[in-house]
């Protein structure tokens, strides 16, 4: 199964032309239904593709799970498209006996847009979490040069990007003296962070799920001594994600928001923006910082 892209045919203007015609490949977006115990829970929408991470990961962020041993199994449900061709569009979670199903006030009531995860929440109450990981309880000291290379790092993994220009991405990094864990998708040299895991998707949300998703299904939650780097800015949501998998640091590209910066400081997670290779701002928890 390979959606992740597509090829259209576009026609490219300039000042001077009447407009070439050429091949272009663009990201895909689809539907995905998440069920769990056989009621359906939610609709994002998502780049296909790490489907199983996703899900996975929304969960951790939705505080529904917090260990491998509580999702029994996960399994596409037949749907057929247009085309006549199975979908994979829907996912069906069991969880293990004892794991409490979310309230009817966490039920996403609309579907949640790429561009936006928190926004079909069913409540106000329902946005914020409490994390069952403490990140500030998290001492590992983070090397500012080490910190500055992240962005480059990321870029080498953005596969999909570099085809459709179209996609956000995320990249869990482990920093020395952290815990052990296997799975490692990039070498790491002597002090170096060791990249674990990066994913893309059209929603930034998404990108941080299956990163976060990969993990837990890795059983490497909580993500002590570890740098979430993100492609885009930082949103609340986002630091939320990164607090809920116990995740101490969190790096973006972009700006974060006043409301981002405020919830980072309330969950001891360490918060740095325009971060693009040659500096960064620090937003909160500038401690943990050393050169």
């Amino acid at each position: 199964m390979t959606r992740a892209s597509q090829r259209r045919r576009v026609h490219r203007y300039t000042a001077d032309s009447d407009g070439t015609g050429r091949a272009d490949t663009l990201a895909g977006e689809e539907p995905l239904e998440i069920r769990l115990n056989g009621s359906p829970f939610t609709v994002t929408m998502r780049t296909p593709g790490h489907d199983f991470d996703l899900v996975a990961g929304f969960l951790v962020s939705e505080g529904v799970v917090r260990a491998p041993s509580e999702i029994v199994q996960m399994d596409y449900r037949s749907g057929i498209g247009p085309d006549g061709q199975r979908t994979y569009n829907v996912v069906e979670v069991r969880l293990a006996a004892g794991v409490a199903l979310p309230d009817t006030s966490m039920e996403r009531h609309v579907y949640t847009s790429s561009s936006c995860g928190v926004c079909g929440t069913a409540s106000i109450e329902a946005v914020t979490k409490v994390s069952s990981f403490d990140p500030a309880g998290d001492r590992t000291p983070l090397s500012v040069p080490a910190l500055l290379a992240l962005p480059d790092r990321l870029r080498t993994g953005q596969k999909l990007f570099s085809t459709t220009g179209g996609v956000h991405a995320a990249g869990l990094f482990r920093f020395p003296d952290g815990p052990a864990g296997g799975g490692a998708e990039g070498g790491a040299g002597a002090g170096e962070p060791e990249l674990l895991c990066v994913r893309e998707d059209v929603g930034r949300h998404n990108a941080v799920d299956k990163v976060v998703g990969w993990a837990l299904r890795e059983g490497l939650l909580p993500l002590s001594s570890t740098v979430l780097q993100v492609s885009g800015r930082a949103s609340f949501e986002l630091v939320q994600k990164a607090y809920m998998a116990g995740v101490p640091a969190l790096a973006a590209v972009s700006a974060p928001s006043a409301l981002a910066v405020d919830l980072a400081e309330q969950a001891g997670v360490t918060l740095l923006g325009f971060s693009r290779g040659t500096s960064f701002n620090a937003y909160a928890h500038r401690e943990r910082l050393v050169r």
